[in-house]
């Protein structure tokens, strides 16, 4: 079993100058590259990133996030591989990545949140680990949020750690409108925060320049070749079902009695965000395939207001039962 604090100082790993400003999914999948490929030792990386959402890996995507809000803002959103809640993060955090060999896991990650902490309270933060390894300051505000998973033989400890934030883009995409979905997603536990810079008499690149030399005391440098296998990796975060789906499964059902049309419910069936199927019942007309109309309309879809006003405007299902109309199915559907 490792003695404690084992794994540091660890080996900072430096990418080349074009790897830096790339979307959360590069770093995620270079920190997979990095335990998959280098050989057996602790490995120590920092990133920076645009206005990005980082959800755990059992997360429902449109119960955490506001998908649309985030559409519209140009806020990234990925799914990460460790579990734990949604982060906000942008170019004023610091994400820390930490990969090891095979170890216990309670034991690795609270060593790796320690080791930060001590790092942080060096630097003049007072920082202390709680709860489930965060990281908080004396007020209990936290200012970094961990988690950890495990690969074959190899383990991944990363964090997000808040020098300063938007308030604006962080409250609006990790607060989406309340849903009328049940589902046993892991939702986010909502933590009050406190920002570094209120703290440290300097700036975040300063901060993570000094967090490196605290932490690591050797470099491996990554080559051009290294990034092209790290961006093949990469394109595994970006796929639809990937990134909408979950193990957590549910229904939404939407009904109501319109006048002149009758009752109608349509039924959403849901795997994590992604609509895998649509059923139309009530005591409406058809006037054509409506239940196959609605079927091909909604189903693949992520369920987002935006998504299903999308999916009305080009398919308009709400045609193919009497007395329905546009306005009617869009306020059935969206409870508005």
């Amino acid at each position: 079993m490792p003695t404690a604090q084992s794994h540091f100082p660890a080996c900072f790993v430096e990418l080349p100058p074009e790897a830096d400003g790339r979307r959360a999914a590069f770093y995620l999948a270079a920190e997979e590259y990095i335990a998959d490929t280098l050989p057996a030792d602790s490995y120590f990386l920092t990133w920076q990133l645009g206005p990005t959402v980082v959800m755990g890996r059992n997360q429902v995507a449109h119960q955490e996030v506001d998908l649309d809000f985030c559409r519209r803002e140009g806020i990234d959103i990925i799914r990460r591989r460790s579990g734990g809640g949604a982060i906000f993060a942008d170019e004023r955090n610091i994400m820390t990545s930490l990969i090891t060999e095979d170890a216990p896991v309670e034991v690795l990650f609270e060593e790796y949140a320690e080791a930060v902490a001590r790092a942080l309270r060096q630097l003049g933060a007072p920082a202390v680990v709680a709860g489930r390894n965060d990281i908080v300051l004396e007020s209990g505000a936290k200012v970094c949020g961990n988690a950890f998973y495990k690969k074959t033989n190899r383990c991944i400890a990363h964090g997000t750690m808040l020098y300063d934030t938007n308030p604006r883009l962080m409250e609006g995409a990790l607060h989406p409108d309340v849903s009328k979905l049940a589902q046993k997603g892991v939702k986010s536990v909502r933590s009050r925060i406190g920002l570094l810079k209120d703290y440290l008499p300097f700036g975040v690149d300063e901060l993570r320049r000094r967090l490196r030399l605290l932490l690591c005391d050797c470099t491996v440098r990554l080559c051009d070749e290294d990034v092209l296998q790290i961006e093949r990796l990469e394109k595994r975060y970006y796929a639809p079902e990937y990134f909408y789906g979950s193990s957590a499964k549910g229904d939404v059902v939407c009904t109501r009695r319109i006048p002149g049309c009758g009752q109608v419910e349509v039924s959403f069936s849901l795997q994590g965000s992604l609509i895998t199927d649509v059923h139309l019942r009530g005591d409406f007309f058809d006037l054509g395939q409506a239940a196959e109309t609605f079927r091909t309309a909604f189903a693949g879809r992520p369920f987002t207001p935006d998504s299903l006003r999308q999916a009305i405007a080009e398919h308009h299902p709400e045609q193919t039962i009497r007395g329905l109309s546009e306005k009617a199915l869009r306020s059935l559907l969206l409870n508005r």
